[in-house]
C-alpha cells in the first residue's frame, strides 16, 4: 500500500512542446511539500456593445489557460536532514531550480516547458513570474534560507488542445498518475469503461513493459473517439 509513504512534489523540464524530450539535469524535487497550491481559472468575456445601448449581456469569448501558484523553500541551515550547510548556502540549490524552470533552452530560445506532479496534481506549463525572498544569512552575507514564489501558466500540446476543442468527441484526454497496485487494464476500465483499450494506451505511451507500472508514473489516456478509430 502507498499510504504513509512521503511523496515529494517534483518538476521535470522538457525542451519540446510535446513533452517528449527531457532536459539534461532538468529535474527538481522540492525540499518540503507545499502547504497549499492555488489554481486560477479565467474566462475572457467580450463586453463590447453598440453605442446607445446599455446593460448588454457579456458574451463568452474563450477560456484562458489555467494558472498555478506555488511556493518553494530552500534551506541550508542544517535543520533539514540531507540538506546540511554548505559554503555557498542555498545559492547552488536555487541555481539548479532556475535551470529547470527559468533558464533559456538553447534550441528553443525560451524557458523550458515544465511538468509539475504531486499526488493528484499534474500540471503542464511554463513559468510566467517568480520572486525570491532571502530570509536568513551568515555573517558574511551568504544566504542560508530563501522562499521562491512562482506562477505557471498552463500549456496543452496542440494535439490535445484540438481534442479538447472538438465538442463532438465523446471523451477528452486524461492524464493519470499511477498508484501502487494499479495496472493498465484496471485504469482503462475506470477511464473508458472497458479494459480492452489497454494495448492502445501502452502504444501511445511507448511502454515496453506495460505489465510493470511504477507508482508515480504519469500516463496519457487519449480521447475515446481516437481510441475507437485506432482499433
Amino acid at each position: 500500500m502507498s499510504e504513509g509513504k512521503l511523496e515529494k512534489l517534483k518538476l521535470v523540464a522538457y525542451s519540446d512542446p510535446e513533452f517528449n524530450e527531457k532536459v539534461s539535469d532538468g529535474e527538481f524535487t522540492t525540499l518540503l511539500n507545499p502547504e497549499k497550491y492555488i489554481y486560477q481559472y479565467k474566462i475572457d468575456q467580450n463586453e463590447d456593445q453598440a453605442p446607445g445601448t446599455s446593460a448588454a449581456a457579456t458574451r463568452f469569448n474563450k477560456k484562458l489557460p489555467e494558472e498555478l501558484d506555488l511556493e518553494f523553500l530552500f534551506d541550508r541551515t542544517g535543520v533539514v536532514p540531507g540538506k546540511e550547510a554548505t559554503e555557498d548556502g542555498v545559492i547552488d540549490d536555487i541555481e539548479h531550480f532556475k535551470k529547470v524552470i527559468l533558464d533559456y533552452n538553447g534550441d528553443q530560445h525560451k524557458p523550458n516547458y515544465v511538468m509539475i506532479s504531486w499526488g493528484s496534481l499534474l500540471f503542464k506549463g511554463c513559468l510566467t513570474e517568480m520572486t525570491l525572498e532571502f530570509k536568513l544569512f551568515r555573517a558574511d552575507g551568504t544566504p542560508l534560507r530563501a522562499l521562491a514564489k512562482a506562477k505557471f501558466k498552463g500549456f496543452v500540446e496542440d494535439n490535445l488542445r484540438a481534442a479538447k476543442e472538438n465538442n463532438s468527441s465523446p471523451d477528452l484526454t486524461h492524464f493519470r498518475v499511477v498508484k501502487a497496485g494499479e495496472n493498465l487494464s484496471l485504469m482503462s476500465q475506470r477511464i473508458y469503461g472497458d479494459p480492452k483499450y489497454y494495448l492502445e494506451v501502452a502504444r501511445v505511451n511507448k511502454l515496453i513493459n506495460f505489465r510493470s507500472l511504477k507508482p508515480g508514473q504519469v500516463l496519457y489516456f487519449p480521447p475515446l473517439q481516437k481510441q475507437a478509430n485506432a482499433q
